[in-house]
Parts: C-alpha cells; sequence; structure tokens
C-alpha cells in the first residue's frame, strides 16, 4: 500500500522536498506559493488527516524524491544520508572494497568501472557484469539500493565477498571469490615507451590528482625519447572536468576554446580558453575511445578533435554531456541536480538525446549499439545529417550525442571462441596464473620483463599446461577452439602472469601487443596523419 502511495505522491517532493525547502526558502515559499505548492500541501494535509490507515507522510516523501529526480535526466539523483556517510568513511580509508564503480539500473546492480589492480579486476571482474548476490544476499529486484551494495560490498580490508554475476558472455551466472583491500587511487594506471619514439598513457578515471600524474608521465615518455603520443581514454567513466581541461591545456595552442557550459543561471555558463602555456604544443596526438568513454573523456577528445589537435581513433564515446551540481540538503543528505550541459569547441553538445521520465531506453543504449552493429561496422553507427558541424581547419564532424572518432577500429573478436570465453568467464586463466607466479616469485627478484621472459615456458609448453590445468578443473580441452584462440590465449596468460609477478604496467603492455586500436595509432603516427594542426 505504501509503495502504491509513493507512486502518487511522487510530485509532491517538488513542493515540500525539494522546491519549497532548497531553491524558494522557506519563508519566501509560504509567502509566494503557486497554486500547485498549495495544491500538493492540501493533498498532504488530507492523507495525513483523513486517509483510513496513519501513513508516515515524511517517509513517503523520502521514497518518492529518487524517482523525481531521475523523472527530470538520467544523471540527476538523490543520495541518502547513509550513503553520504558510506561514501565518507570510505574516503577516509577506514573501509577496504572490491574495487569496482557500480550503478543501479533497472533494479540490477551494473558494473561501469573495474578499478585496475584492485581485487575485483585481480580475479577477472569486467566492466558490464551484473552483480546478482553477495554473499547470499540478494542484490537485484525491487529491495536493491545503494546503501544495500555498499554494505555487502564493503568492508574491512582482508575480509571476503562471494559474488554471483552475469555477464553477457556468459550463459549462466559466475562466481567471484574476492578478498577485500584498499583500492589503489592512481589515474595513470599505465604508461611506457611502444617504440623509440612512441609514448603510451592509459588515463582510467578524472580524478583531483590526474592533471599531476598526467604531467609527471608525459615529461618521464618525453625524457626517455617519446615525441608522440598515444592517450587511451578507452573505459573511462569521467571524473572532474578541471582535469580534462588543465590537460587539454597542454597540447593547444593559446586562445582556444576547450569546452564550455550553458545552464540557466549564469554561474553555470563557463567557457574555458587554453593559456598558451601547454609543453606538449609540438608533439603528435591520438586519443583512443569507446563506447565506455564518457565525461570528462569526452571533454578532452572533442577539445583535441575539433581543434584539428590530433585524431580520436577506436569507437563512438558514450555521450554524457550534462553537468550535475552536489548539493547538501538539510538533514545531511544529499543530491545531484543538472544544472547545465557541455559544448564541444565547434558547438556539439556532447549528450546523447533522452526523453525526460524513466523510460529504460537510455540505460539500454550500449546494448541496442551493440544489437545493431555499431561494435562491428562504422557503417552501423548512425549519423544525423542535421548536425554537423565544422572544426577548426575545417574537418566536418557530427553532434547528437558522444564523439565519433576519425579513424574508426571495430571491437576486435578474432580469437574469441567458446573456449577463451568459458575459461575467461570462469577466471581460470587468472587462476593459472596466480598459481604459475607463486611458483616463480623467488627468481623474480627485480621484476623485470628480462626476469619474467627467462622463466616463461615456451609457447606450446604454456599453453598445454593450461590447456591441462583447465581440464582438471572442468573444462574439457576442445583443440580445434583453442588453436583458433592460440594467439589470445597466450597473451592474456602472459598479461596476467605479468601483472602478477611484476605489475599492472607491464599487464597492460603485454596486452597491448595484439590491440588492433594501439595498431591503428601507431600507423596514424608513423604516416604523420596525427599531425593534424600543428604549427
Amino acid at each position: 500500500m505504501k509503495r502504491n502511495l509513493a507512486a502518487i505522491l511522487l510530485p509532491v517532493g517538488i513542493a515540500l522536498g525539494v522546491v519549497g525547502g532548497i531553491f524558494i526558502g522557506k519563508y519566501e515559499a509560504v509567502r509566494h506559493i503557486s497554486p500547485q505548492q498549495e495544491k500538493w500541501q492540501t493533498i498532504l494535509g488530507l492523507i495525513r488527516n483523513q486517509y483510513v490507515d496513519n501513513v508516515d507522510v515524511d517517509s513517503l516523501l523520502e521514497a518518492s524524491i529518487p524517482d523525481l529526480l531521475a523523472s527530470l535526466d538520467p544523471h540527476s539523483a538523490y543520495i541518502p544520508k547513509s550513503d553520504l556517510t558510506a561514501s565518507n568513511e570510505e574516503l577516509a580509508g577506514e573501509f577496504g572494497g572490491i574495487g569496482v564503480t557500480f550503478q543501479i539500473l533497472s533494479d540490477t546492480v551494473k558494473v561501469i568501472e573495474v578499478v585496475p589492480g584492485g581485487p575485483a579486476e585481480m580475479v577477472g571482474m569486467q566492466p558490464g557484469d551484473m552483480i546478482l548476490e553477495a554473499n547470499g544476499t540478494k542484490l537485484h529486484g525491487d529491495s536493491v539500493s545503494n546503501s544495500l551494495v555498499f554494505r555487502q560490498l564493503r568492508g574491512k580490508e582482508g575480509t571476503k565477498v562471494s559474488l554471483k554475476v552475469k555477464r553477457r558472455s556468459a550463459s549462466k551466472p559466475l562466481t567471484f571469490n574476492i578478498t577485500r583491500d584498499k583500492i589503489p587511487e592512481h589515474s595513470v594506471d599505465s604508461y611506457y615507451m611502444v617504440n623509440d619514439s612512441v609514448g603510451y598513457l592509459r588515463i582510467s578515471k578524472f580524478a583531483r590528482t590526474t592533471y599531476n600524474e598526467f604531467i609527471n608521465a608525459l615529461s618521464d615518455l618525453r625524457k626517455k625519447g617519446a615525441k608522440k603520443y598515444i592517450l587511451d581514454f578507452r573505459g573511462n567513466a569521467g571524473g572532474f572536468m578541471d582535469q580534462a581541461v588543465s590537460m587539454a591545456n597542454e597540447f593547444l595552442p593559446e586562445g582556444r576554446i576547450i569546452v564550455y557550459t550553458k545552464g540557466r543561471l549564469p554561474e553555470n555558463q563557463n567557457m574555458f580558453i587554453s593559456d598558451g602555456t601547454g609543453q606538449f604544443q609540438d608533439v603528435e596526438l591520438t586519443v583512443l575511445t569507446n563506447e565506455f568513454s564518457a565525461s570528462a573523456s569526452e571533454i578532452f577528445a572533442g577539445a583535441i578533435q575539433d581543434n584539428d589537435r590530433g585524431l580520436i581513433i577506436g569507437r563512438r564515446t558514450f555521450g554524457k554531456g550534462l553537468v550535475q551540481n552536489p548539493i547538501m540538503l538539510p538533514d545531511s543528505s544529499g543530491m545531484r541536480l543538472t544544472v547545465a550541459r557541455y559544448y564541444t569547441p565547434s558547438g556539439r553538445c556532447i549528450q546523447k538525446e533522452y526523453s525526460r521520465g524513466i523510460d529504460g531506453k537510455y540505460e539500454l543504449d550500449i546494448v541496442d549499439r551493440y544489437n545493431h552493429g555499431e561494435f562491428y561496422s562504422k557503417d552501423s553507427v548512425k549519423l544525423d545529417e542535421s548536425k554537423k558541424f565544422t572544426t577548426v581547419g575545417g574537418r566536418t564532424v557530427y553532434g547528437g550525442g558522444g564523439i565519433m572518432p576519425d579513424i574508426f577500429v571495430p571491437e576486435d573478436t578474432l580469437g574469441y571462441t567458446s573456449y577463451y570465453l568459458e575459461a575467461l568467464n570462469r577466471g581460470l586463466i587468472q587462476r593459472f596464473a596466480g598459481e604459475f607466479a607463486e611458483k616463480y616469485r623467488p627468481m623474480i627478484k627485480n621484476k623485470t620483463m628480462a626476469e619474467l621472459n627467462r622463466v616463461l615456458p615456451r609457447d606450446n609448453m604454456l599453453l598445454n599446461n593450461f590447456v591441462s590445468y583447465a581440464a582438471e578443473n572442468g573444462l574439457p580441452a576442445r583443440w580445434f577452439y583453442i588453436n583458433k584462440s592460440r594467439d589470445l590465449l597466450l597473451n592474456q596468460l602472459k598479461a596476467v602472469i605479468a601483472r602478477d609477478l611484476i605489475n599492472f604496467n607491464s599487464f597492460i603492455e603485454i596486452l597491448n601487443r595484439k590491440d588492433s586500436t594501439i595498431e591503428e595509432a601507431l600507423k596514424a603516427l608513423e604516416s604523420g596523419e596525427s599531425a593534424v594542426n600543428i604549427k
């Protein structure tokens, strides 16, 4: 009954929970109350005084606020006091975690990001995984909430949690046993020299320290001889806008627009212009993106593309261009209210289209892209011809949501077989690599690739050892599929072993050896195609 009443009273929060209390002010609300506000106050009074059962009107309002904000746009949100408190405790280092960023979509906990080097990544969890249970507690359905998920995933360092996970490529739910730990806070989680003149950086998020990490990594690569750069923002869901602006400023000449925002209030209308102090204005540049690159990642990519400063390579970005303002409410709960939109230098709105209200289409956009083939074919990308824009050099770019790359690279599924996917989904690659690492750890004293290459068996022996291990753990050998996945399996095995014995940077370096998007970036850099507008 209370649930039905909450649905009926959804707009009540406008009058009493949000508008009247925050934006108009307590006394102004009384003096200048609108007819609609008066109407809802009347309804509240009738329910409180005449409804057949005793009803806690305040609890109904509390239940209605999340739906109220969700009905505005996909990113405005209410944050209960308990969730804010939990976040502050985590920032203070009082709790460990598993290292994932999640969002509750359609009563399901979806993993948005897996923290590189964190406990969840170490056992093989991936973005897009849907967490069904934690230690037997159901985390899907009507009862799921942010506070419930926090309580189940967080905990003291060294404690364990068993997760049941649904994954698109797996026919059955997967189980991951994870030991909670401190979560790595680095934003630039990998950088190295690809060859004598090309440096690679992978930026996983935009945190408070990202710009400093970024500039230090760039400078270190330049000392090692880098004259050209590959910046990898694939899977980067964004973060602080100022960090993206400062990073883009490093590559742009003076007087170029980086990004601007438009909102109803003057304080939410801003334009950010490069100041000409960037240390890397003369380097060739490529930027890698995919469908999980969002927000601040799109600000950076849009600034580089619209100023013809480099090439965007990969797949169309997510399309998150709504600006949220965090607001603390009187009872110590909070909200993120959308107050503006981001626009790239050419005038494109980064935000993809959405319908006001909760219809599920926005949350399923990535799935829709996959289903109609956008991940695999540039021709499947639907560009809106009515939203053409022009870069400073006269190139045509398109609005309509997200950043479309200059060079499209389809998702690489070469070598994907049912055997490979099952080995990956069951965590067998991670488990085999972990046992291998423990055996050979005493021989890797300096943690170098040279030491690792000395202890690694030849490819045939490494693959045979893994196939035997997998068979012992319930995955029968199917050599037709194993041979089709040979290169992919070997590369994954070596990368995970390197991660466990050396560091996460070596893991990324090995994985990238078979990365088609990086190969395209190298071609663009070697041909000079990426030097779009260096003066």
